[in-house]
C-alpha cells in the first residue's frame, strides 16, 4: 500500500468520528448562540445576535482531524466574534475574542448563560481597554 493510499485509508476510516464530532460542535456552538440572546434575562431576547459558521482560520486539513476546532462568528450587534470550540476527553473546550477561553465538562442552559455572559463582559472589556490583553506586542 502507497503512502497516498494509507492516508486515503485514514481519512476514510476516521470519518464517522470526525463527523459525530464536527456535529456535536456545531451543536454547541448553537446553543451558545441561543444562550447569548437570552443572556439579558427572561423575556428580554437580544435581538441583535446572528451565528455564521466558518471553517477556523487556524486549521490546515480539511476534513477537519478528530480533536480539531469548529468556529463560527458570533455577531453580538456593532461587533463580531470568533468562537472556536473542539471535544477534548468529553469536554468543549473553546477560545473566543482576544484570548477568551472556556472549557465546559457540562453544557447545560445555567452554563451557557454564566458562558455567554462572561463572553459578553470580556468582549466589552477589550473594547473599552480593560481585558486582559490591553496593549499587545508587534510581534
Amino acid at each position: 500500500m502507497s503512502e497516498f493510499d494509507a492516508l486515503q485509508a485514514a481519512v476514510r476510516r476516521h470519518a464517522h468520528e470526525r463527523q459525530a464530532e464536527g456535529r456535536a460542535c456545531e451543536a454547541f456552538l448553537n446553543a451558545l448562540y441561543h444562550a447569548l440572546r437570552a443572556a439579558s434575562g427572561p423575556g428580554l431576547p437580544l435581538n441583535n445576535v446572528t451565528l455564521e459558521f466558518t471553517p477556523d482560520p487556524a486549521n490546515r486539513l480539511r476534513p477537519v482531524p478528530a480533536g480539531g476546532f469548529h468556529a463560527a462568528w458570533m455577531r453580538l450587534g456593532l461587533c463580531e466574534v470568533l468562537v472556536r470550540v473542539r471535544r477534548v476527553a468529553g469536554a468543549f473546550q473553546g477560545e473566543y475574542g482576544e484570548g477568551g477561553s472556556f472549557e465546559l465538562e457540562t453544557v447545560g442552559e445555567d452554563e451557557l448563560i454564566a458562558l455567554a455572559r462572561r463572553m459578553l463582559r470580556d468582549v466589552a472589556d477589550t473594547y473599552a481597554g480593560t481585558g486582559q490583553e490591553s496593549a499587545r506586542p508587534l510581534n
